[in-house]
């Protein structure tokens, strides 16, 4: 499936996952080391370049990440883990458009504020707050800004209060080692 994003109306990014579970409850994508980054070659960008272009990154690197998604909500639970054993890091609330299905997959926009928690870490941190307040001057989420801040303080209570609405055994999962990089498809940005 491919994954999208989608700002003020035009298509920004695009990388190729892997399909895990795609059922009423859930949407898992993996998005596995070396799947390339699509950036349209046309278009306005009132946004700019991708930062991820701008910093020339062609492709995800590492373990990979696993992005759990519940249909409706503004939010992943994606799913990191590090070093040669491929252990935990931790579990990342990553906060975007809730994700619409697209004939290739799933678009969305990420909201560059998250809450990390990192396995051996007691408490979860806001991320990328001061980004986030310059993301909306520059204009990125025209009246989205109260509803993203809401999202995010949302996600804090329900961790304070020891919710967890995602099956915390998703840490130890692992790829199928025989599953090839998946590649975008030639009409990805159209």
């Amino acid at each position: 499936m491919v994954r999208r994003e989608i700002a003020l109306g035009e298509v920004w990014f695009g990388c190729p996952t892997i399909c895990v579970e795609d059922s009423p409850d859930l949407l898992a994508l993996y998005l596995p080391s070396g799947a390339e980054f699509g950036f349209p070659e046309r278009g306005e960008f009132p946004c700019g370049r991708h930062p991820w272009q701008v910093a020339g990154h062609t492709a995800w690197t590492g373990h990979g990440k696993l992005m759990l998604q519940r249909p409706g909500e503004a939010h992943s639970v994606d799913v990191f883990w590090s070093g040669p054993e491929r252990a935990f890091a931790g579990w990342y609330f990553n906060l975007q458009d809730p994700f619409r299905r697209t004939p290739i997959g799933v678009d969305t926009l990420d909201h560059e504020l998250d809450l990390w928690w990192a396995a051996d870490a007691d408490r979860y941190v806001f991320k990328d707050v001061e980004i986030f307040a310059q993301r909306l001057v520059e204009g990125r989420y025209p009246g989205q800004g109260a509803a993203i801040r809401a999202e995010g303080d949302r996600i804090a209570a329900l961790l304070d209060a020891g919710e967890r609405w995602w099956d915390e055994s998703w840490k130890t999962w692992q790829p199928d080692p025989t599953w090839p990089v998946p590649r975008l498809p030639a009409n990805w940005a159209s």
